[in-house]
């Protein structure tokens, strides 16, 4: 319970748990049982899902800014790779906000917008945001394996040549560097749900719905651990 007191406290918390409500409600009306009497029900999650979405916007409202500063803020960084992809990431996400700052102001009725043009639109930043963040993690991912090839290579010992050595060590490198791990499974299944509203491929409202559920969940851990989450972020 102090954790869900805690995590609401934050408005990132906020936003990633009615996240996780909002995929968990597109996951449920699109696998509930077409019958008639699970009609009532599926129109309930429906409704609730556009809820938590209409919602979600409203929380996000200037976060544009914050990602703005943000990347100014990640132009100094020293390693380059690192450097490019967040300031790129930050950026795309600032224009992704800012569509998605249209298309609230658009459903609550200050004034008319074309809606698939800015849904596209949003989708399209969005994509290009979650594209730079799985460009950095496998330049992470990259730097572990170099890592553990390195430390593999300078033991001339018979451990180093045990398989259940490798095997073990192998495991602590994954469990030592889980921030890198959960971020690119987050951004994986991330990945599909813009790909999917734009057309590209040809998920489910279900499968989305799980995606977005392990995707959110994993967001939600990362705020409960700050350890988990990969910094700088």
């Amino acid at each position: 319970m102090d954790i869900l007191v805690r995590l609401n406290n934050q408005t990132a918390g906020r936003d990633k748990i009615i996240r996780l409500f909002q995929y968990s409600s597109r996951a449920g009306w699109y696998y509930t049982p077409n019958t008639s009497g699970t009609s009532h029900t599926s129109d309930v999650l429906k409704s609730l899902e556009y809820t938590f979405s209409s919602f979600r916007k409203l929380l996000r409202l200037g976060r544009c800014v914050d990602s703005i500063y943000g990347a100014l803020s990640t132009m100094n960084y020293p390693e380059l790779v690192v450097r490019i992809t967040l300031t790129l990431s930050k950026i795309t996400n600032a224009l992704y906000l800012l569509a998605d700052h249209m298309i609230w102001i658009s459903r609550v009725g200050l004034f008319r917008v074309n809606l698939d043009k800015w849904n596209s639109i949003a989708n399209k930043y969005w994509l290009l945001t979650i594209i730079m963040n799985l460009v950095r993690d496998v330049y992470e991912i990259s730097q572990i394996m170099k890592q553990n090839n390195s430390l593999r290579l300078s033991q001339f010992n018979i451990l180093s040549k045990n398989f259940r050595f490798d095997k073990y060590r192998t495991m602590y490198q994954i469990s030592e560097h889980k921030d890198v791990w959960l971020d690119t499974i987050k951004n994986g299944c991330d990945l599909f749900i813009p790909l999917t509203a734009l057309g590209h491929t040809k998920l489910s409202p279900g499968m989305v719905g799980i995606l977005g559920l392990i995707s959110s969940t994993i967001g939600i851990y990362c705020l409960v651990d700050p350890r988990a989450k990969l910094s700088p972020a």
